[in-house]
């Protein structure tokens, strides 16, 4: 035998307020073997050199190179000197390069507001540059 709720009795949901959208995920950091691969791949290509060429000059096999510039292969210091010689850099040239790298990608965005009245640069144009001072 079926029971059957009376019409009275039964319970009806409330719409319910939409639910709020979950916050974006955070940024991830780059890891450092990406940015120092990609620092590695980008100064080969400005040299116009191959990965052979670079992976001969600094007695690393290729396919480990490529390897290390795509981020895959967390490299030994020594390997990373060596690479970096290949390309007429020292160690401290590409670590600071590749630093300098990790403080473009995680500097936090800054809003200028518009310029307006200086007679200088364009109302609404946004400066980022390195001030230094003597």
């Amino acid at each position: 035998m079926t029971h059957r709720v009376p019409d009275h009795a039964r319970v009806i949901p409330l719409r319910s307020e939409p639910a709020a959208p979950a916050p974006a995920p955070a940024p991830r950091e780059p890891l450092w073997r990406d940015l120092v691969g990609d620092v590695l791949r980008r100064e080969r290509l400005a040299q116009e050199r191959t990965l052979k060429d670079v992976a001969d000059a600094a007695r690393i096999s290729m396919p480990y190179l490529s390897e290390v510039e795509r981020g895959r292969k967390e490299a030994s210091s020594e390997v990373l000197a060596a690479a970096a010689r290949a390309l007429g850099l020292g160690l401290g040239d590409l670590l600071s390069r590749a630093h300098g790298e990790l403080a473009r990608v995680t500097a936090p965005r800054i809003v200028t507001a518009p310029r307006t009245g200086t007679g200088r640069g364009t109302a609404g144009s946004a400066r980022n540059g390195l001030c230094l001072a003597a």
